[in-house]
């Protein structure tokens, strides 16, 4: 992951962190993922396979290793797009605090934004540290699927900074 200014105009790198299970990436997620570029001006979208899901206890994922090889293979079309394996070499439960921490400490001079759904917004309150999160990243909520992100604001202190992006 990029960590220095962009060198055309001394800004810090803008990089959006886009994770999830990806079994298996799809067109979808491509397409959001760039549409939330293009809207944030994002150098960058670090896509993140999750190593072991914390919250979807339900289904078991094909092996994190399978699941990187796909999301690689999916976002290889787009230059701004790179996958991260931090998760995966982390091992065990994948919580997004965890991530973003070890993130913002490995690129202090970055801008994060981290890009979640509409779906994923209305559980945030749910999420582990989610105030921390929100020091640590700003927080992207897209609404899809005729959900509004503002329809459904959870109670969590720092939360009127979320943007909201239609995809």
């Amino acid at each position: 992951m990029g960590q220095d200014p962009d060198a055309s105009t001394g800004l810090p790198l803008r990089i959006g962190l886009f994770g999830g299970t990806f079994d298996p990436p799809h067109r979808g997620h491509t397409a959001v993922a760039a549409d939330v570029a293009d809207a944030l001006e994002l150098d960058q979208v670090l896509w993140i396979p999750a190593n072991q899901p914390a919250y979807n206890s339900l289904t078991v994922p094909a092996p994190v290793a399978l699941r990187i090889e796909m999301t690689r293979a999916a976002v290889e079309a787009d230059l701004r797009f790179e996958v991260s394996e931090v998760e995966a070499e982390r091992g065990g439960a994948s919580y997004t605090v965890e991530t973003v921490r070890a993130l913002r400490e490995s690129c202090p001079g970055t801008i994060l934004f981290l890009i979640i759904g509409t779906d994923q917004f209305r559980e945030f309150n749910a999420w582990r540290s989610p105030e921390e999160l929100l020091h640590l990243a700003k927080l992207v909520v897209m609404d899809r699927d005729g959900l509004r992100g503002r329809d459904h604001i959870p109670d969590v202190e720092g939360v009127e900074k979320v943007q909201f992006v239609d995809v």
